[in-house]
């Protein structure tokens, strides 16, 4: 928590953002979030906070729309002001919610871009010689082979690995432990990594960057990058880019959203959802493989029909 912003935060700003930080335990990140809107909004209002009425959200919720913010960026404010009423409502201060029926302009929402199988399989072609290159392939496999998010991968130690029984014990969003499952590649990727990392101690980083420190995600975006430059002639590639198609391609094999959900560690599974689009490939092999009329034979039919 940023205690220079907190100088001119109202105590109820403050002691909100310490239940957020002792109760919570949410992120850094998370927290200044929470402290950046509630402080736009203390700033408009210019009264005690606990005085704030419904139609003050309204109003508020027009001034950033008059601004020119995004329905996205509106939306983490009001978000923001609704757990803030939330917290002083439980400890009595209010009787009512003014944000609880607020109405916030709805955004398009934006498919998540994803490789297609070839793409991803042509990112594992070049078999890695250097300890870099050992390194870079082991995270290539837990991004696209378990799903995890970029500060997850960064912040794994070595005791978070089981190579016994495969999985791995990852630390998601609010603090929310799951054990994820690993291929078989991504154990030989992560074997053959450690084995040239050095000593193995269970607080260790898995992933050291320079000066045998915990690589940081900016040298891991960086290198994902240059993979991908190489191996795919395209630059845009980005860690989420691989937890999307990680997803996308186990639902389109599985059909199980629930079990990506886990595996993911969405809470909602609202969030999940969005990975039930299907490109038009997909849906013409699903057409061969099940229809009467696709042209194939019968017995190839049979061997591929989906459950």
């Amino acid at each position: 928590m940023n205690t220079d912003s907190n100088a001119t935060a109202s105590q109820e700003i403050v002691d909100f953002l310490q239940y957020l930080t002792v109760e919570k335990r949410y992120s850094k990140h998370t927290l200044s979030g929470y402290q950046h809107e509630l402080h736009k909004f203390q700033q408009y209002f210019k009264r005690n906070l606990l005085e704030t009425r419904s139609h003050d959200v309204t109003l508020y919720i027009g001034h950033l729309r008059q601004k020119g913010l995004q329905p996205k960026s509106i939306a983490r404010a009001v978000s923001a002001l609704r757990s803030f009423f939330t917290y002083w409502q439980r400890q009595g201060k209010l009787k009512n919610n003014p944000a609880a029926i607020a109405r916030v302009p709805k955004a398009k929402r934006k498919l998540p871009k994803v490789l297609d199988t070839d793409q991803a399989s042509r990112l594992f072609d070049k078999e890695p010689g250097s300890a870099i290159e050992k390194r870079d392939r082991a995270m290539l496999e837990l991004f696209y082979g378990s799903g995890l998010r970029l500060m997850e991968l960064t912040n794994l130690n070595i005791g978070d690995i089981d190579l016994q029984s495969g999985f791995v014990r990852v630390m998601g969003k609010g603090n929310k432990a799951r054990n994820v499952p690993l291929g078989h590649h991504c154990l030989d990727a992560l074997r053959a990594w450690l084995d040239e990392s050095g000593e193995c101690l269970a607080d260790r980083p898995v992933f050291l960057g320079r000066g045998n420190q915990r690589i940081s995600p900016r040298t891991i975006q960086s290198r994902l990058k240059k993979i991908a430059t190489e191996q795919l002639a395209d630059n845009s590639l980005h860690p989420h880019m691989l937890r999307h198609s990680f997803a996308t391609h186990m639902l389109e094999s599985s059909g199980d959203l629930r079990a990506i959900q886990e595996l993911l560690g969405h809470s909602d599974i609202a969030t999940t959802q969005v990975y039930t689009h299907l490109d038009f490939q997909h849906l013409a092999k699903v057409y061969d493989a099940a229809h009467p009329r696709s042209g194939l034979i019968a017995d190839e039919a049979e061997k591929k029909k989906l459950p």
